[in-house]
């Protein structure tokens, strides 16, 4: 099933990379009693995902953080190593939003945003999505027809309902 605006994100663990390395980081951690933006691409380094989603958060980074967000996070099924310098690569680590990778796919199984496009080499990614959340439930929910837009769910279409 789909999560849906009005339930409760399920603890999962996501990994970043820290100082030493790899961390673990729970979504628990990440949305209890805070407001936070999570956004999913289907792909780090993808054509869509760089050069239209992660940009449109970073456009929007200040307008979210005027509205009571706290962090914006990106999570892609990747290992911590891509997400990291793919935020280097962007600009997204310097503009302060989290890169996670969910490299099993678990939290992107448990919230029903898993797909797959063989022809793109893409097995078990995330669909693309936005959502706002406050305290661990999901206030607005904005996900694409389809992996390849970004119009709804960019920084600016979750701003629209928010």
């Amino acid at each position: 099933m789909t999560i849906s605006v009005g339930d409760r994100l399920p603890d999962a663990m996501l990994v970043k990379m820290g100082e030493e390395g790899p961390e673990q980081v729970s979504v628990s951690t990440l949305t209890e009693g805070r407001t936070v933006v999570i956004f999913a691409v289907p792909g780090a380094y993808t054509g869509v995902c760089t050069t239209a989603h992660v940009p449109s958060f970073i456009r929007t980074k200040d307008t979210f953080k005027e509205r009571g967000v706290e962090e914006i996070i990106c999570i892609s099924v990747n290992d911590p190593f891509v997400m990291a310098n793919w935020g280097e690569t962007t600009g997204a680590a310097e503009a302060g939003i989290a890169m996670l990778g969910d490299a099993e796919g678990t939290f992107t199984k448990a919230i029903g945003m898993e797909f797959s496009a063989p022809p793109a080499g893409l097995i078990g990614r995330s669909k693309r999505y936005a959502m706002l959340v406050m305290d661990g439930e999901v206030k607005v929910l904005k996900q694409e027809d389809s992996p390849g837009e970004c119009g709804i769910s960019a920084g600016e279409g979750l701003l629209d309902d928010m």
